[in-house]
């Protein structure tokens, strides 16, 4: 078991959950990932990757956003309350070194995983850039954090409530035509890390995507989280969850996605109809 011990609610469905992990804490990387379930016979298995740790106090951060019943479940604990499995460090941690500039580009809940990866990054000598966007400024999140370890930030909102009115994808294109960066990685919704790909392509920029496609197991037994890379299959779980942007399968991957999405909504309804 896992106790909470902090708990501050960043959003209207987002959630930042301190937990007592210690042995976790002590091993975790940055990238790496954790898997709990909140009820032991009924409960799914979710993945949430780990935004901070302590290593002294033994405890991970995890932020939640509540969009699926695990989720919400997981979003109405209270500190002092135990979560019943809680599994990791899992995935491979991302891989880093001093490249030179590194722009890490984040969309809403992304900017939490993002954090330990810049904060990594600054300290191995990088300049670090962050290109932080969300579709309005109460859904920004993780802003004075990630300030504390870049260079540079940039804020974006779809609705130009905060920071510039634009897509993510406008200032790093500005940056790779500007002064070109030797490393970006993007964390946020498929369409987003796509799209970025896309805009680093043509300056051959070395572009990385955490992936987060559906996961069970996270041992790569269930097969759930397979992608397709460079014309291979892989499973996020085991191989990732980071990957070259530039050769995943996005279509592939947002069709698997949107596959399990119509499964979980269907059977939603089933549940609630047989009420």
């Amino acid at each position: 078991m896992a106790k909470i011990i902090e708990k501050e609610q960043l959003s209207s469905d987002v959630h930042k959950l301190v937990v007592e992990a210690p042995l976790i804490a002590e091993e975790r990387l940055a990238g790496q990932f954790i898997i709990l379930q909140t009820d032991l016979e009924a409960g799914e298995r979710i993945p949430l990757t780990i935004a901070d740790a302590n290593r002294e106090k033994g405890t991970i951060t995890l932020i939640v956003q509540a969009v699926g019943k695990t989720t919400m479940d997981l979003s109405q604990l209270k500190v002092g309350d135990d979560i019943p499995v809680l599994t990791g460090p899992l995935g491979s941690p991302t891989h880093i070194e001093n490249f030179g500039h590194a722009v890490c580009v984040c969309g809403g809940i992304g900017a939490a995983p993002m954090y330990p990866i810049a904060q990594a990054l600054k300290k191995a000598g990088n300049k670090v850039s962050v290109i932080l966007g969300a579709r309005q400024k109460n859904l920004i999140i993780m802003e004075s954090e990630l300030k504390s370890v870049c260079d540079e930030m940039i804020i974006c909102t779809d609705d130009g409530s905060y920071g510039r009115k634009c897509l993510v994808t406008e200032p790093l294109k500005e940056l790779c035509e500007n002064c070109k960066p030797n490393f970006a990685i993007a964390i946020g919704p498929p369409i987003m890390m796509k799209f970025c790909a896309e805009t680093t392509r043509p300056y051959s920029v070395k572009t990385y995507a955490s992936l987060n496609s559906i996961m069970v197991d996270g041992t790569g037994m269930c097969g759930c989280c397979r992608v397709t890379v460079g014309g291979e299959v892989k499973f996020v779980c085991i191989d990732g969850p980071e990957f070259d942007a530039h050769k995943v399968d996005w279509e592939n991957m947002m069709k698997r996605m949107g596959t399990y999405k119509q499964r979980e909504a269907l059977a939603l309804a089933k549940r609630c109809g047989s009420k």
